[in-house]
């Protein structure tokens, strides 16, 4: 009796493998129809990505550019508020002579707390010409400002990427003057 269960059990066993090959054989078919469609759907995307690069050509468009000293260049990229209360300016500074150039040590303003951190973007202020307001680089509690700091020699047609946070004008303030010394000021839309 214990055989004959045994073998029941075996051919029970047999029974269910056979039956779960044949049901994943069945559900192999569903994958080979689904193929074109997988093939169909990536279509898009290839399309898709053809869109953007134009979208990366646009944000690569600066909001304005400010000449510096010996031949450094700042390329604004964004001046965005966030909920916080606050305008973070991004770009980018590059060096457009021909051998590698110190930053200009005057870019970190004059201010005695921000002067200990050493060369910074802690002198760029933003003028609200309207409001006939001033607002200068945040700076955390130990003077430190809210800026790219470490700035030293940049190589010649080499940049780096920099940034500098400042308390964020009013919303009714839709553009404002970016100042930062040795480089031209240059005016920023605000949206």
């Amino acid at each position: 009796m214990n055989v004959s269960y045994v073998r029941g059990g075996f051919v029970t066993l047999a029974v269910a493998a056979t039956l779960t090959v044949a049901g994943c054989g069945g559900g192999g078919a569903a994958p080979k129809t689904d193929k074109p469609v997988a093939t169909t759907s990536s279509a898009p995307p290839t399309s898709d990505a053809s869109h953007q690069p134009e979208a990366v050509e646009e944000a690569t468009e600066p909001l304005a550019v400010s000449k510096g000293q010996d031949g450094f260049e700042l390329a604004i990229s964004s001046a965005e508020r966030d909920a916080g209360g606050f305008l973070t300016v991004k770009g980018t500074l590059k060096n457009t002579a021909e051998k590698g150039r110190a930053v200009p040590d005057a870019v970190r303003g004059d201010e005695t707390e921000v002067l200990k951190h050493g060369t910074s973007l802690g002198g760029a202020t933003l003028v609200d010409g309207l409001a006939k307001k001033r607002y200068y680089v945040l700076r955390d509690t130990d003077g430190r400002p809210l800026a790219t700091t470490g700035l030293s020699i940049v190589s010649a047609g080499k940049s780096v990427d920099v940034f500098m946070q400042f308390p964020a004008p009013p919303a009714s303030t839709t553009e404002v003057s970016f100042q930062l010394p040795t480089f031209e000021p240059a005016t920023l839309k605000l949206s």
